[in-house]
């Protein structure tokens, strides 16, 4: 089993390596682990880690993309079937498989995160069937869990930690409130552990086209 991997030793490595990136690749890793040593320092604030690790996720992986390219469900799936393929050490199965499995079959099962739940509490009568939507989503997930289908599984996960990000940035929570503090908790630890191996595989591998920043630097 791995351990995890700190912000102090993913700069190191990106030091090392970086003049084997391209400035794509350079910008993306030196943004997202400046986001997860910044989270380092929230050991007591789920609220605000789990923020600055979804930041760090965005840098990480989101790149400049137009209408053609599909939703960013769609972005999810292509990224993490890429970074699963590419596991020969297992890190990323390891942490859905062996670290993580409870946490994750709780955020699958919670209503609070499921982005339908939300459609018809907010008036959208098409979402009036968001149970049995929910229900149909379940089966689903728990044919892929028999699977050990990772690259689905993870899709579905970040899909729900999107629904929690929106509720955090959107003024939708209430800072370090009483109510369903198990998805965030649960949330900053899954994201604390997974986005540094996804950053560090990144950089094992600059030969892979992982997309340009949306927002690359221009000078001024």
């Amino acid at each position: 089993m791995t351990t995890s991997l700190d912000g102090m030793t993913l700069k190191d490595k990106q030091r090392a390596l970086r003049a084997g990136f391209d400035a794509a690749l350079a910008l993306k890793v030196h943004r997202a682990i400046s986001w997860i040593r910044r989270s380092e320092r929230e050991t007591d604030d789920d609220d605000v880690r789990f923020v600055l690790l979804w930041i760090a996720f965005n840098a990480a992986y989101a790149s400049e993309i137009g209408e053609e390219d599909g939703s960013e469900r769609d972005l999810f799936a292509g990224y993490f079937g890429r970074l699963v393929a590419l596991d020969g050490g297992r890190r990323i199965y390891d942490a859905v498989w062996m670290r993580f499995p409870h946490e994750i079959r709780n955020l699958l099962d919670n209503r609070f995160v499921y982005s339908p739940f939300w459609s018809f509490h907010n008036g959208v009568a098409a979402f009036a069937d968001w149970e049995e939507r929910l229900a149909r989503s379940r089966k689903t997930i728990a044919g892929a869990m028999g699977r050990m289908d990772t690259p689905r599984v993870l899709s579905v996960v970040f899909d729900r930690l999107y629904v929690l990000r929106n509720q955090l940035v959107h003024g939708g929570a209430t800072w370090n409130g009483a109510v369903n503090r198990a998805q965030v908790r649960d949330g900053a630890a899954i994201l604390g552990w997974l986005v540094p191996i996804f950053v560090d595989m990144m950089m094992d591998h600059p030969e892979e086209a992982w997309g340009m920043p949306y927002y690359p630097v221009v000078d001024s």
